[in-house]
């Protein structure tokens, strides 16, 4: 089986699953069960705060243990969690099963990442934005069979079985995925060998301050885009749409996304990495104000797909910076970074926007988040250097 066809169609399934569990279901079932605004946000982010502590983990242990075993583990999650979202009654279960499910993609994304950038250097980013666009196909019908289910069965619990059933066929598409790393010397190594190459991976990646910057890029997008995920479908119910018209709103964003991926990453393998980034993030910082101030499900439609094109860009883009940065045998452990340091905008989008729109409402808020957003483009262009644009000009 090819190896980047098999982890696209692994990635996909995963990502289905997982923002089938999340959006619009979630929150509206948060709301149901009495949870405040504020209490939504922490909600929303909890999965989120999983990755914030476990990704860079599970990213340098594949350096050093391979991607497969750690992918079928973070599978493992994928497939079990959703099975007891039936037994929640109450929002502090559900805050405490979210923080477990998460570990799904805490485990399970970063690797993957590493897996697609260590495949050939050439065409990473192309490549990349292929692996993006799978997964946002998966995130793209994840939210559109989650709200018509939830939509035609009125059924949270029918909703997260069929959840659990996408989550093992997961599990036995990644159990099929090619060990492409796996080699006699890597397995024959001892323990003390393999606890010190997962420490120097680490070091090795902390040393090198352009990974940071570049994964703190993606972090100030998802601070916006990880609000939007959370508070879309409560304002959109406030303005009369209900769980089938939100889920398309999400929909029509992802979409855009999905198909954009690819050509931006093919575009930035051309052209450079910082270019498609910064305008990606302008375009989010433009759309995230009007998405709140739309009052129907036309302007909805219109507007969200704003969203989607910048996340479209932003996304594959920073991907492949973090892997021009780093050393061939760090990618996990540089993907570990990058997806803690995402994370950490992710999960504070939704808390943050919880606390601001008790205040300040929701359109102020997300000016709030668009303004952030606007002003960490345009230190971008000052603090990071483009190694892609560089080894350009290096040929001519």
């Amino acid at each position: 089986m090819n190896a980047f066809i098999a982890i696209i169609f692994a990635s996909l399934l995963a990502r289905l699953s997982y923002q089938m569990a999340r959006s619009p279901v979630l929150p509206t079932f948060a709301a149901d069960l009495g949870a405040l605004p504020e209490f939504i946000g922490i909600i929303v982010a909890a999965s989120t705060i999983t990755g914030v502590f476990f990704k860079l983990p599970s990213g340098a242990l594949s350096d050093v243990l391979g991607r497969k075993r750690m992918m079928v583990l973070g599978a493992v999650f994928f497939a079990l969690p959703p099975f007891l979202y039936p037994f929640v009654h109450d929002a502090w279960s559900l805050l405490a099963l979210r923080f477990v499910h998460g570990f799904a993609t805490a485990i399970f994304s970063p690797v993957a990442s590493a897996y697609v950038a260590s495949l050939a250097e050439p065409g990473r980013g192309a490549r990349l934005g292929w692996f993006s666009s799978a997964n946002d196909i998966g995130a793209t019908a994840g939210p559109l069979i989650g709200g018509f289910v939830l939509y035609f069965t009125a059924s949270y619990s029918l909703t997260y079985l069929a959840v659990g059933g996408l989550g093992v066929l997961t599990f036995i598409v990644v159990l099929l995925l090619p060990d492409v790393d796996r080699t006699a010397a890597r397995e024959a190594r001892t323990f003390a060998a393999r606890a010190r190459e997962f420490w120097q991976g680490i070091t090795e990646v902390f040393k090198t301050p352009p990974i940071f910057v570049a994964a703190a890029i993606e972090a100030v997008m998802y601070l916006g885009y990880g609000a939007f995920l959370g508070f879309l479908p409560i304002y959109a119910r406030n303005t009369g749409l209900n769980d089938a018209e939100i889920a398309v709103v999400l929909g029509a964003q992802l979409v855009l996304a999905m198909v954009a991926k690819p050509i931006t990453g093919r575009v930035s393998d051309r052209v450079g990495r910082i270019p498609v980034i910064v305008t990606g993030l302008l375009l989010c910082a433009a759309a995230l104000p009007l998405i709140f101030r739309s009052e129907n499900l036309t302007a909805f439609v219109l507007v969200a797909p704003l969203l989607g094109l910048g996340v479209g860009a932003v996304t594959p883009v920073t991907n492949a910076l973090i892997a021009d940065l780093a050393s061939a045998r760090r990618f996990g452990a540089a993907m570990g970074v990058f997806g803690t340091i995402w994370d950490i905008g992710e999960a504070a989008g939704p808390i943050i926007a919880g606390f601001l729109i008790g205040a300040l409402g929701y359109a102020a808020t997300f000016d709030v988040l668009a303004a952030i957003t606007a002003a960490v483009t345009v230190g971008l262009v000052a603090l990071v250097r483009d190694p892609k644009k560089a080894a350009a000009i290096r040929e001519q």
